[in-house]
């Protein structure tokens, strides 16, 4: 097992620092790239020989990452501070997984790439995908796929939000207006605060920008929680009621504990915000959990085949494209009728 773990663990150094280089593309992106690329190197005798430590990272070290994004949720700031947004947050998240399950029926998309594609247009990118795929026991090429969907809108919103932004007449002397789209619209935080720093600099608002669509992007975190619970017991009931399953599945075996473990986490945050403890005291924790998911996206690129990736991504990216235009058309219109803009 060490091998395998040697292996995502050296990559990912080189995916985290590329990442810094260029965060509109993010570590985890660059990290499945790498994976997918190396596969196709390795010889099948070698394969094995990492395969242990490969499912490993991809498995566990995911679990564990999504355990440390809770220290990053202080949720009685968020509660207080992201109020306003929240009508806008709970109807794009609707309108994401509507549309979503709609094509997954429609067009007959595979159910778990329909629930990570909406998931991950509606939360928060690659977060989101990341604790949702244990809990519905989603493929590593299926992880794959919804990540390079998310990520293909996440630059493409960077890009044209400001752009749109400025075309329909959004406050230029204040930040509120566009951060609160920014962080209501886009899915990545990497792409967030790429596209709320932009307008920050084209309007020199300092960061008045960022530091509301931050806060906007966090309350949207928070969505993970109830999300991922119903989906776990969903899953826990159908393996149950399952011909294979019957009544011995035990709940223990089935349900993903780890998820209860990120409440923790944010619960403990919370409480430590209010005693008087600065939050800067998670960061260390905040940034391993980052680096964790860039490790499960090398091993989810190990696992990946390339040819079979692209052969079967069409619908899947026609429905991240329905449910980003969904999630931009629902929040402008949110706002507008909540005069914001």
């Amino acid at each position: 097992m060490t091998s395998g773990l040697v292996l995502c663990f050296g990559v990912a150094v080189v995916a985290w620092f590329l990442g810094k280089a260029f965060p509109i593309v993010g570590g985890a992106i660059i990290a499945i790239l790498f994976g997918m690329m190396l596969t196709t190197c390795f010889h099948m005798d070698r394969r094995e020989s990492l395969q242990a430590g490969i499912k490993f990272t991809s498995k566990k070290i995911l679990q564990w990452a999504v355990i440390l994004l809770g220290f990053g949720l202080d949720l009685r700031v968020i509660a207080a501070t992201g109020i306003q947004s929240l009508p806008i947050i709970i109807s794009t998240i609707a309108v994401s997984l509507i549309v979503a399950y709609i094509l997954h029926r429609v067009a007959k998309i595979p159910s778990n790439i329909s629930t990570l594609v909406g998931v991950g247009s509606s939360i928060c990118g690659g977060s989101a995908i990341a604790a949702t795929a244990p809990v519905i026991g989603a493929k590593e090429e299926e992880v794959a796929q919804s990540i390079s969907i998310i990520f293909f809108f996440n630059v493409l919103a960077a890009i044209v939000f400001p752009v749109l932004g400025n075309a329909i007449g959004m406050d230029t002397t204040s930040g509120e207006a566009f951060g609160i789209f920014a962080g209501t619209a886009v899915n990545d935080t990497s792409s967030v605060t790429a596209c709320a720093a932009t307008w920050d600099s084209m309007w020199n608002l300092g960061s008045q920008t960022l530091d509301k669509a931050v806060t906007v992007k966090l309350t949207r975190t928070l969505a993970i929680i109830p999300i991922t619970l119903v989906l776990a017991f969903w899953r826990t009931r159908k393996e149950r009621n399952s011909p294979e399953g019957g009544s011995k599945v035990s709940m223990k075996k089935i349900f993903p504990f780890f998820i209860l473990y990120f409440i923790a986490a944010s619960i403990i945050t919370t409480i430590a915000s209010a005693v008087g403890i600065s939050p800067e005291i998670f960061a260390p924790l905040k940034e391993l959990s980052k680096f964790f998911i860039t490790m499960a996206m090398v091993a989810i690129g190990l696992q990946t085949d390339p040819v079979k990736l692209v052969r079967t991504g069409g619908k899947p990216l026609l429905q991240g494209l329905c449910c980003w235009v969904a999630i931009t058309g629902i929040s402008l219109f949110m706002q507008h009728i909540m005069n914001i803009w």
